[in-house]
């Protein structure tokens, strides 16, 4: 893949996990990066980058509060001018069968994985339409397409996102804006890490590369999405799942 250079990307949820990785992962691409997460989360993660020559800045977000996201879309936009890539990776579970499941963890989860989206996609497209270009990339998963039992909310957030995706997609190609998913399966993640036993077992059974995938093979999807390699590529969901569902 090619060296970048000057393009600004912004990653929420950016301080584990997937979220890391592809910060990580388009940093060293060549992207200045704007690591947002809860608090000063991301602080570690823009460290590292800083410490090893490369640009990077922690932005604190909340990516349920509505009236933060465009101020942190403006920050990043005084700062370095630009946003040529947004990543939405914030997200949450609050697992329950529906029949038990609280309206608070229905509404935090969707609040969370999808209506935030809305805001930070918003947030970024006047600066991208001016630009007459940038990459919009939203994390979703494997159970958006499949569903889990116990997973209504977290399904239907992440399945939601897909629809969202494609709409947005129709709606700014023209402007040389694409938008896309990225839709993992089981990750190696602290999501995944208490899953043990007999249970783990019966997961990686289910998974015909017969492992969980890690989360650097996740960022490595977003960064060829984000380069100028995908340039006609524009609302598609790509799995990275290990055959999990096909």
């Amino acid at each position: 893949m090619e060296k970048t250079t000057e393009r600004v990307a912004w990653i929420t949820g950016a301080s584990r996990g997937i979220g890391r990785a592809i910060t990580l992962r388009l940093s060293e691409a060549g992207f200045t990066v704007v690591a947002s997460a809860r608090s000063s989360n991301a602080d570690a993660v823009v460290d590292k980058i800083n410490a090893e020559g490369r640009k990077a800045v922690a932005l604190s977000l909340d990516v349920t509060d509505a009236v933060s996201i465009p101020n942190v879309a403006k920050e990043a936009v005084e700062q370095f001018g630009r946003i040529d890539v947004l990543v939405n990776n914030a997200g949450i579970v609050r697992d329950q069968l529906l029949m038990r499941m609280k309206a608070e963890d229905w509404d935090a989860v969707l609040a969370t994985n999808l209506t935030s989206v809305y805001g930070c996609c918003q947030s970024v497209l006047r600066t991208m339409m001016k630009q007459r270009s940038g990459r919009i990339i939203n994390i979703s998963s494997v159970v958006g397409q499949s569903g889990n039992p116990g997973q209504t909310n977290y399904s239907a957030s992440k399945a939601g996102l897909i629809g969202f995706s494609k709409s947005l997609a129709r709606e700014v190609a023209s402007r040389g804006i694409t938008v896309n998913v990225v839709a993992p399966g089981m990750i190696d993640t602290d999501m995944t890490a208490g899953i043990e036993g007999r249970a783990r077992e019966m997961l990686l059974e289910r998974i015909p590369m017969a492992r969980l995938g890690l989360p650097d093979e996740v960022a490595s999807v977003v960064c060829f999405l984000a380069s100028h390699d995908a340039s006609y590529i524009t609302g598609q969901v790509v799995a990275v799942n290990g055959g999990l569902y096909m």
